[in-house]
C-alpha cells in the first residue's frame, strides 16, 4: 500500500520558507504533515513530545516517514549587553533545542533523511546577532555529528544554510535591529552577493527536495546564499 508514497514532516511549516518547502514538497508527490504553533498540527517544537506526536501521526497515517525538516525558529538581533536569560533560554530552546528533538524523534520513526534549516548565520558571526548565531552553529554541528552517528542505519542527515530569505519574520526581526530595513537589505545585496539578488523560499525549497533524495550526500551544511559566502 505505501510503496510509492513519500512522506515529510516540516516543522514550522505553515508560513515563511517552511510554506515554501511544505508546497514543493506536495508538488513534487510528498504527503506532507505540517507541524507549527498555528497551522497543522499544533504545538511547540521546544516539546519532545511535540515531535514524538508529529512522528507517531505520520507513520499512523501513512505508514512511514521519509524526509524529517526542522524548520522551526526565529532570529532576533540584540546587543550582549540586551541579551537576558530569559532571551537566551527561548532562541536556544526553539532553534536549537527543538531541532534535537526533531532529530531524535524522527530516527526512531524510521526515517530516511533529515534536513535541518540553518543559516548561513552558523558558519560566520555578525554583530548583535550573537544567540542567534551560536544556534544555528550549534544545528550545523548535530548535523554532521548525527550523519556519522545515523549513517550506518541508512539515515542521512543534511543541513541548508540560507542567507536574508525575505518573510514576514525575517523583516519583523530587521525592523527592531535596523534603522532603515530596506536600506539595509539593498546594501547588503549590492555589497555581499555575487549574483547580485538574494535567494527566495523557492530557492531553500529546491535544495531541501535535492537532499531528500541525494542518497550519497549526508553531514552537509550547504549555502543557499547567491554566493554571499563562498566555500
Amino acid at each position: 500500500m505505501y510503496d510509492n508514497m513519500k512522506t515529510a514532516i516540516v516543522t514550522g511549516g505553515g508560513k515563511g520558507i517552511g510554506k515554501s518547502i511544505t508546497e514543493h514538497l506536495q508538488e513534487n508527490g510528498y504527503e506532507v504533515i505540517v507541524g507549527s504553533r498555528t497551522e497543522g498540527i499544533c504545538g511547540d517544537v521546544s516539546d519532545p513530545s511535540f515531535h514524538d506526536l508529529l512522528v507517531d501521526t505520520c507513520l499512523e497515517k501513512y505508514g512511514s516517514l521519509d524526509l524529517y525538516v526542522n524548520n522551526a525558529g526565529f532570529s532576533e538581533w540584540q546587543p550582549i549587553e540586551t541579551i537576558t536569560e530569559s532571551f537566551l533560554q527561548r532562541i536556544f530552546e526553539v532553534n536549537l533545542f527543538g531541532a534535537f528533538w526533531g532529530c531524535k524523534s524522527a530516527i526512531r520513526g524510521g526515517v530516511s533523511s533529515i534536513v535541518n534549516i540553518s543559516s548561513l548565520a552558523g558558519k560566520r558571526g555578525s554583530a548583535n546577532n550573537s544567540a542567534y548565531v551560536a544556534t544555528k552553529f550549534g544545528m550545523n554541528g548535530l548535523t554532521q555529528s548525527l550523519a556519522k552517528e545515523v549513517g550506518w542505519r541508512n539515515i542521512r542527515v543534511n543541513a541548508v544554510c540560507p542567507v536574508l530569505v525575505r518573510t514576514d519574520g525575517l523583516i519583523h526581526a530587521l525592523d527592531n535591529a535596523f534603522p532603515d530595513t530596506e536600506k539595509f537589505l539593498k546594501d547588503f545585496t549590492n555589497t555581499q552577493s555575487a549574483l547580485g539578488r538574494l535567494p527566495k523560499g523557492q530557492d531553500v525549497a529546491d535544495m531541501v527536495l535535492y537532499l531528500a533524495g541525494a542518497s550519497s550526500v549526508t553531514g552537509q551544511c550547504i549555502n543557499v546564499d547567491c554566493g554571499v559566502l563562498p566555500s
